[in-house]
């Protein structure tokens, strides 16, 4: 579990109000406060509003997905169909609307291809925190893995829709949910990650044979199931995640590629976790 130390954590600057290092750190994952994207409840405060007026989480769930198929017309009825018959032969090419959904489908498959990229990509910018992983261990700003992730991130395939501000909403929306329905009254959450080594991991000190400060990719998945993680690595990885910190989970909406692991995206940072072997 040796490594070189740590580079710098990210940013000096946010859009939370908070700054990095506060919350990158142990203090902050230990003893968190609330978080909020500067400006996207202000700016919507009509579908909050309306989330207010719903039935439970399902219906919650359903109108936040209709809201945003609307607001960014990534539904198909509202797109225009592909090949659209044009006057005298031929056919109109449709523009690629790039999606919060398309990039949650490309997560589940590699979280480091194109779609990782640009969802680590708007961490950086949301939360100030660098990633440490994409495709390799990033340990500076030389690295093809730091040079690969820059480019994915800033490609303009995914960002012809505004997808950073249908990922704010999105952990706005997360955010809500779980103060109303799915961890109300909770500040943390026990959630699981498997492993097979610790290449994608930075250890920023060891306490001891099962425990250690962690400096974890600045967005991960993790399980609310230990036996789902256990099929994704001989280690497992158990960490008191901070509500705040979730971006994402698998009963937040009705439609969406992440279901059935009981899956979690998590901002990172150094946390305190404990590693068991199987």
């Amino acid at each position: 579990m040796d490594q070189t130390p740590p580079r710098r954590l990210g940013h000096s600057t946010n859009l939370m109000g908070l700054p990095t290092n506060l919350l990158g750190s142990t203090a902050f994952n230990d003893d968190p406060r609330e978080l909020h994207i500067s400006g996207v409840r202000e700016m919507n405060g009509s579908m909050f509003e309306m989330l207010g007026q719903s039935d439970g989480l399902e219906d919650a769930g359903d109108a936040f997905y209709k809201y945003m198929m609307a607001m960014f017309g990534i539904d198909p009825e509202q797109r225009e169909k592909d090949g659209v018959a044009r006057a005298g032969g031929g056919t109109v090419v449709r523009r690629y609307r790039s999606s919060f959904l398309r990039l949650l489908k490309g997560w589940g498959y590699d979280s480091n291809g194109p779609e990782g990229a640009v969802l680590k990509g708007w961490v950086e910018s949301r939360f100030g925190l660098f990633p440490t992983f994409h495709r390799e261990m990033i340990t500076r700003f030389s690295t093809a893995g730091w040079t690969a992730y820059v480019e994915e991130k800033m490609s303009s395939r995914f960002h012809n829709n505004s997808i950073y501000c249908q990922l704010d909403m999105v952990y706005e929306f997360c955010q809500w949910a779980l103060a109303w329905h799915a961890a109300s009254g909770q500040r943390h959450l026990t959630l699981y990650r498997g492993i097979n080594s610790f290449d994608e991991h930075q250890i920023v000190e060891r306490i001891d044979k099962k425990n250690a400060v962690m400096r974890l990719n600045n967005l991960a998945s993790f399980s609310s199931d230990r036996g789902v993680a256990d099929c994704f690595g001989d280690t497992i990885l158990t960490v008191r995640v901070p509500t705040v910190k979730i971006v994402f989970f698998n009963t937040l909406l009705p439609i969406h590629p992440l279901k059935g692991e009981g899956e979690y995206l998590v901002v990172g940072g150094d946390y305190h976790v404990r590693a068991d072997y199987l």
